[in-house]
């Protein structure tokens, strides 16, 4: 397996294998933010949509791929506020269904998290489905840890309301100044 980063160049030429991918990931009941079936014109709206944020540097997308097929994605989109830019979000972390349980998502996350730290972030958070398209095991199995959560907060591809769970892992010493609660 070999985790690579696309950018903006790049994604183009993936766009297909891209679009395959989170459709057959949302369609096996991944909680991705669609509803199953995604068709593929909203697939291809989504993935183009992070063009510019490519190109500016704000997000990263990463892939996995095994015999040079992408088999697993993920990204870290970047805070651009001026008071939160220790921070970003871990989102879309998806593996197709052939390739689970064979370390693509624990890779994926490594991968993700050294992205990060190279950028100067020392904060990630995320947040997943507590019902079955989430990944709460994966997370809480590489160190993050549970902030809370949110009833009814989305619904998973097959339409049913699900809790969401948010998680964090500092990537270095949290910033210095005072907290508050």
């Amino acid at each position: 397996m070999q985790i690579e980063r696309l950018d903006a160049d790049a994604l183009p030429a993936a766009l297909d294998e891209l679009v395959e991918l989170i459709r057959e990931s949302v369609g096996g009941g991944a909680s991705l933010g669609y509803l199953a079936p995604m068709s593929t014109d909203t697939a291809v709206d989504y993935w183009t949509s992070l063009l510019p944020e490519l190109a500016a540097g704000t997000r990263v997308v990463l892939v996995a791929r095994v015999a040079g097929r992408i088999v697993g994605s993920g990204q870290v989109r970047f805070e651009t506020k001026e008071n939160g830019r220790h921070r970003a979000e871990v989102v879309k972390v998806m593996t197709s269904s052939g390739h689970r349980r064979q370390g693509i998502g624990t890779a994926l996350m490594a991968a993700l998290e050294k992205a990060a730290g190279e950028a100067g972030i020392v904060l990630l958070y995320l947040d997943t489905s507590d019902g079955p398209g989430g990944a709460r095991e994966l997370y809480e199995a590489l160190g993050w840890s549970h902030a809370g959560g949110i009833p009814g907060f989305a619904l998973d591809p097959d339409g049913t309301p699900a809790d969401n769970l948010i998680y964090y892992k500092w990537l270095a010493d949290p910033p210095v100044g005072p907290r508050t609660g």
